[in-house]
Parts: structure tokens; C-alpha cells; sequence
């Protein structure tokens, strides 16, 4: 199984959120870990490693290296701030 770490600004973005929506991360959060291979995930453009995933009006930015999940970005579907956030990281 796969370790779980948080980046600062995901750990921010996650604490912003109502308690619900926190559980309902958590468990796609959970879900990735424990199977790495799901039909939702998909790949960044121009973002390489970076892949995608959904949970309800949240998207969830990550990448998986050796055997650690790092879930650097969480934000709304709907809104381009999520992306914005990835270029400004200059990832």
C-alpha cells in the first residue's frame, strides 16, 4: 500500500474545506492509494507526472513516486484556479 503525503498547499487547501467534503476527499484520497490504476485518473498535458482526479466538485492534482502518493493540489472542478495554481508552481 501506498504512503500519503500532503503538500503545504494541499494541507491548506483541504483545511478550507466543509467536514463533508474533507471525508469525501479523503476517501478518493484512500481509494488512489489502494488502487493506483482507477478509470478516473488521467494524466496532466504538459504536466508529466502529474495525473488527475475527481471526487465530486473537487479535483485532486498528484503524482505517485516509489511507493508514496504526493497529493500536491485540491481545488474545484469548475474552476481554472487549480491550474493556475500547478503553473505558478512551476511544475
Amino acid at each position: 500500500m501506498l504512503q500519503i503525503e500532503f503538500s503545504k498547499s494541499a494541507a491548506k487547501d483541504i483545511a478550507k474545506f466543509p467536514a463533508k467534503i474533507q471525508r469525501q476527499i479523503a476517501l478518493k484520497i484512500h481509494e488512489l492509494r489502494e488502487n493506483k490504476m482507477q478509470t478516473d485518473v488521467a494524466f496532466l498535458k504538459g504536466h508529466a507526472p502529474y495525473k488527475r482526479a475527481t471526487s465530486g466538485e473537487y479535483r485532486i492534482i498528484f503524482y505517485i513516486k516509489n511507493e508514496t502518493l504526493f497529493v500536491d493540489f485540491i481545488g474545484k472542478r469548475n474552476d481554472s484556479d487549480i491550474y493556475k495554481k500547478l503553473k505558478r508552481s512551476g511544475l
